[in-house]
């Protein structure tokens, strides 16, 4: 017998028809879920993975987390893929690499649209469109507003301690010439003077949107040490998705992001202690707060004084969005989280004069989705 990449353990299907009035995406794509799931002999809750196309008439974007959300999922992958008539045969290899790289064990590939989707939008029938929008939960900023509320609700957490990292991340940008806020440093003062924009969130808090753009490359390691720079290499990684509206949302004080550092550092086979850069997606003060508690850096609550404590710069103890962070480069669109990736990149291959890690050799690198919902985690290694 040939060796086998993967294997399809079940299968579903909608019969073919011409009207679907009253019907939704979602809706197909839960029924038909349904069967194939039954059909391979598992529970739901067997399913860590998820493959959907990216026509889901409910929704122009989040397409994987809002389908997780309706079918009461939480995989610890979820991508969509978009490759027209070919994205069925296209999501099966994809879902067999998944689980050969240990991302997760059961993959759900899942295509469906009711008729009239295919013509104008089906009506909004989704979590966020029923119980957030309407209540005034519109946007990313009145949502991460919440989570702080919530963060300071539940642990006392202040102002000032957020603030740290809005500095932090200002000091940071001050030795890379291509952040937007180069020869532009904060202090805490000016921080919590900067105008509030949803309470407890205030200016400086929050990203400033720029124009902009990343990309990597990646290949084989053996190839990579052909190539003219040294090579970074990816040691584990981890990857969850919880939720699409605020109002799902299991916790509003730890996220998924929790339990996909906490996979990659096991398939890297190393702890938070050992890494050398922590380069943490930022959009939002908050979000580096939960971040740094659900590594387990801190006691959740704590971050406050952890901050308080270290050094986040390239020479300092504790190293910290070296780049800037979003909160001090600026954040491109999708691409802002792109610039974690190519700064820790930079760091590893030891090429980032005036703001270099000494001996860098390690690096964690967050990227999250929608608000504290989708969330992957790699770990990079420097060339040995």
């Amino acid at each position: 017998m040939r060796r086998s990449l993967g294997s399809i353990a079940g299968i579903g299907e909608l019969p073919a028809q011409r009207e679907t009035q009253g019907a939704t995406t979602l809706g197909m794509i839960a029924e038909v879920a349904r069967r194939a799931v039954a059909d391979a002999g598992l529970e739901p809750a067997a399913i860590d993975g998820l493959l959907v196309g990216p026509q889901v008439g409910e929704t122009p974007q989040h397409v994987p987390a809002t389908v997780a959300e309706y079918l009461g999922l939480m995989p610890r992958m979820a991508n969509v893929v978009d490759l027209g008539g070919a994205s069925g045969a296209g999501m099966v290899w994809r879902a067999a690499a998944a689980i050969s790289a240990g991302m997760c064990e059961a993959v759900l590939c899942v295509l469906a649209n009711t008729r009239e989707a295919m013509q104008v939008r089906s009506p909004n029938r989704n979590p966020i469109r029923e119980f957030d929008v309407p209540f005034g939960a519109s946007g990313a900023n009145a949502t991460y507003a919440m989570i702080k509320q919530a963060h300071m609700a539940a642990y006392g957490s202040r102002d000032v301690d957020f603030a740290r990292i809005a500095v932090a991340a200002r000091a940071n940008a001050q030795r890379n010439p291509d952040a937007i806020f180069c020869g532009q440093p904060a202090t805490i003062a000016d921080v919590l003077a900067s105008p509030m924009i949803a309470s407890p969130l205030r200016l400086f808090e929050i990203v400033m949107r720029v124009a902009g753009g990343g990309a990597v490359v990646v290949v084989s390691p053996e190839r990579a040490r052909s190539l003219p720079h040294a090579p970074v290499h990816l040691l584990g990684a981890g990857e969850k998705v919880t939720h699409r509206a605020l109002s799902q949302a299991p916790s509003l004080t730890s996220g998924p992001l929790k339990s996909a550092m906490a996979h990659a550092l096991a398939t890297a086979g190393i702890g938070a202690a050992e890494l050398d850069l922590l380069s943490l997606y930022d959009c939002y003060t908050v979000m580096v707060a939960a971040t740094i508690e659900d590594l387990g850096l801190c006691p959740p609550g704590r971050f406050g004084d952890w901050i308080a404590d270290r050094d986040l710069g390239p020479e300092g103890d504790t190293p910290l969005n070296t780049h800037g962070g979003q909160l001090g480069f600026g954040q491109p669109d999708l691409a802002g989280g792109m610039t974690h990736l190519t700064e820790a990149v930079r760091q590893l291959r030891g090429t980032t004069p005036g703001r270099q890690i000494p001996n860098a050799g390690l690096a964690l690198v967050t990227g999250n989705g929608a608000t504290m919902s989708e969330a992957t985690a790699l770990v990079l290694g420097a060339d040995a």
